[in-house]
C-alpha cells in the first residue's frame, strides 16, 4: 500500500484524495471477495442448493454489467464524488440486508427458498447501485492526472483491488462471531463501507476535470469521422477479443464459484470447519494472479499475443490439475496455476482490444469489456449443476474450452496480430481494475 500511495505523489492528484479513493476500493474488494469465500458455507448451512447459491452472484453480476454504462454517464453529469457515495451506499445496504437475511435463515425464521429469494434481492442492490463507484473512481483519477502520469496513478489504483482480492478471503473467517455466526462477515463489511462513506462525504473534494491536452484534442478530432453504428462488441476490430474474453471470464467465474464447494467436499468436513481452507485456497489463487499481472508480465515485457496464448495454456493446465486432484493441496496448486493463467489472459484481451482502436473509442471498448466480465456469470448456475453431477466435470469442461481458445488465438487474424508493442503498465492494470469489479464476484 505504501508503494501505491507513493506513486500517486508523482501525479497532480492530491495525496489525500488518492488515499481516500484507494482505501474505498480496498474496502469494496475485500467485501466482495470475502463474500465469495463464505457464501458456500452459508448456502450449505442454510440448505440452499449449490447452483442457487451461485445464482445469487450471477444475477448481481448481470445487473452490474447492465448498469455500469448508465453510472459512467451519470458521473460525467453529476460529478465523481456523488457517484462514489452512491456506490458505497449500495454496497453497504446490500451487505446489511444480506446479513440480516442470513441471520434469519440461521435461526430458521423462514424456509430456505424464501431466504434464497431475499438474498437474491439483497445482493441485486449491489449489482444495481454498487456499480456506480468504479467508473467514478477511475474518472476522478483521470481528471487530475495528465496522460504522461496516468500510468502510475492507474497502477496504484489497481493495487487496491489486488490487495482486496488477497485479503478478503483471508479476513472473512475471522469475522464469524459467536452470536451472529456466518452473518458476521457481511455486517463487518457493511460497517467498513459505512466508515468509508463518511470519509468520502467529509474529506474528499469534488473532482475538477482536467483540460484536454492539444495531443488528445487532435486525436479526437481525427477520429470524429469513424463509423460507430455497430455496438463495440460487434465491431470487427474488437469482436475476436470480446469473444475470447467472454469464454475466459466464463471459465474463471465457474472456477471461482465452485472452488469453495470443492474444498468442502474434498475435505469431507462441515462447512464451518472448511472456512480456513477455502480462504487459503482463494488467497493462493489471488497471489498467483497478482504475480502474473504485477511481476511476470512486466519482467518479460509480454505482448498481448503472448498473453492470449500463455494465459489459456496455464489455465487449461490448472483446471486439469484440479479435476484430477487426489487431495486438498493439489486442488490449491491447480487453482493457483489456473489463476496465474487468468492473470495472463485478462490483460491480453483487454490490452489487445484497446490497441485495436483509437483514443476516441477507448471508453466504448472499456464498456464492452466490462459487459463481458458481467454477462458471463449467467452460466455459473449451469456449471454448479454440472459440479453436483460430477465434481470434476466443470474443470474438465474449462480445460476443453481453454484449449479451444488456444487454437483460436493461433487461427484468428486479429488475435494472431495483437503484437504491436509490449503491454504497458496502464493496460495491464486496467484489466485488473475491470475484472475485480463485479465480473470477479
Amino acid at each position: 500500500m505504501a508503494n501505491a500511495l507513493a506513486s500517486s505523489a508523482q501525479s497532480t492528484l492530491p495525496k489525500r484524495a488518492f488515499a481516500i479513493i484507494f482505501c474505498s476500493s480496498v474496502a469494496t474488494a475485500i467485501g466482495n471477495t470475502g463474500l465469495i469465500s463464505v457464501l458456500p458455507l452459508i448456502g450449505r448451512s442454510l440448505k440452499i442448493p449449490d447452483e442457487m447459491v451461485v445464482a445469487i452472484f450471477s444475477l448481481s453480476a448481470i445487473l452490474w454489467a447492465c448498469s455500469s454504462p448508465f453510472w459512467a454517464r451519470a458521473s460525467d453529469r453529476y460529478g465523481r464524488k456523488p457517484l462514489m457515495m452512491v456506490g458505497l451506499s449500495g454496497f453497504m445496504i446490500s451487505m446489511t440486508v444480506c446479513g440480516a437475511v442470513v441471520s434469519a435463515g440461521l435461526r430458521q425464521m423462514a424456509a430456505p427458498m424464501v431466504i434464497f429469494g431475499l438474498l437474491l434481492l439483497g445482493r441485486s442492490l449491489f449489482g444495481l447501485f454498487g456499480a456506480a463507484s468504479n467508473p467514478a473512481n477511475q474518472a476522478y483519477v483521470a481528471d487530475h492526472t495528465p496522460r504522461d502520469q496516468r500510468t502510475q496513478a492507474m497502477a496504484s489504483l489497481a493495487g487496491a483491488f489486488g490487495l482486496g482480492t488477497v485479503f478478503g478471503p483471508w479476513f472473512a473467517p475471522y469475522f464469524i462471531y459467536p452470536v451472529v455466526g456466518l452473518a458476521g462477515p457481511l455486517f463487518t463489511f457493511a460497517a467498513i463501507a459505512a466508515a468509508m462513506l463518511f470519509v468520502v462525504w467529509r474529506f474528499l473534494p469534488e473532482s475538477r476535470r482536467r483540460t484536454e491536452t492539444p495531443e488528445e484534442a487532435a486525436e479526437a478530432s481525427a477520429e470524429q469521422t469513424v463509423e460507430k453504428a455497430l455496438p463495440m462488441w460487434r465491431d470487427p476490430r474488437v469482436a475476436p477479443f470480446a469473444f475470447y474474453g467472454f469464454v475466459v471470464a466464463t471459465c474463471q467465474t465457474a472456477q471461482q464459484q465452485t472452488i469453495g464447494f470443492l474444498v468442502i467436499d474434498k475435505l469431507g468436513v462441515s462447512p464451518l470447519m472448511a472456512k480456513d481452507s477455502i480462504a487459503m485456497a482463494m488467497a493462493f489463487g489471488a497471489i498467483a494472479g497478482l504475480l502474473a499481472q504485477w511481476g511476470l508480465i512486466r519482467m518479460f515485457e509480454m505482448t498481448p499475443k503472448q498473453l492470449l496464448r500463455w494465459g489459456v495454456v496455464c489455465g487449461a493446465g490448472g483446471n486439469l490439475l484440479v479435476a484430477i486432484a487426489p487431495d486438498y493441496h493439489t486442488v490449491v496448486a491447480g487453482y493457483a496455476l489456473a489463476s496465474l493463467g487468468f492473470g495472463f489472459a485478462r490483460p491480453g484481451f483487454t490490452a489487445g482490444s484497446s490497441l485495436a482502436v483509437g483514443w476516441k473509442d477507448q471508453a466504448r471498448v472499456a464498456g464492452a469489456i466490462a459487459a463481458v466480465n458481467g454477462i458471463n456469470a449467467v452460466f455459473a448456475p449451469a456449471f454448479m449443476a454440472l459440479y453436483r453431477a460430477n465434481h470434476a466435470a466443470p474443470f474438465f469442461l474449462n480445460m476443453v474450452l481453454m484449449l479451444g481458445l488456444l487454437v483460436y488465438a493461433f487461427a484468428n487474424k486479429a488475435l494472431r496480430n495483437a503484437d504491436p508493442a509490449a503491454v504497458t503498465r496502464e493496460e495491464t492494470t486496467m484489466a485488473t481494475i475491470e475484472r475485480s469489479d463485479e465480473g470477479g464476484v
